[in-house]
């Protein structure tokens, strides 16, 4: 069974940062992508951001690009995600997720159906 636990959301000002922690277990968490999404009220689930299993790779939504960064530590089955210059519209609960593909493009894979496991949320909040 594959567990993940997510830390590190709080409350920031606007032009704050904060970093995220997801910890996994259960899976050989080196072999597949991992993802971050978020949820904000009356949302639909989005995709914010995906690395490669090696860490080599990584691909964002345009709505991060240049102010988030993901990161993987696969030696403590770990991913990270930097959150720098945070708007209020980055205000959402943020999960992190195990790919279900080992080696697809990361750009195909940003849909929530294209993760299998999810960690239970880490609340983000942005203030104006």
């Amino acid at each position: 069974q594959v567990q993940l636990v997510e830390s590190g959301g709080g409350l920031v000002q606007a032009g704050g940062s904060l970093r995220l922690s997801c910890a996994a277990s259960g899976r050989t968490f080196s072999s597949y992508p991992m993802g971050w999404f978020r949820q904000a009220p009356g949302k639909e689930r989005e995709f914010v951001t995906a690395i490669s299993w090696s860490g080599a790779s990584t691909y964002y939504a345009n709505s991060v690009k240049g102010r988030f960064t993901i990161s993987r530590d696969n030696a403590k089955n770990t991913v990270y995600l930097q959150m720098n210059s945070l708007k209020p519209e980055d205000t959402a609960v943020y999960y992190c997720a195990v790919s279900k593909f080992h080696d697809r493009p990361l750009e195909t894979v940003v849909t929530r159906y294209d993760y299998d496991y999810w960690g239970q949320g880490t609340q983000v909040t942005v203030s104006s």
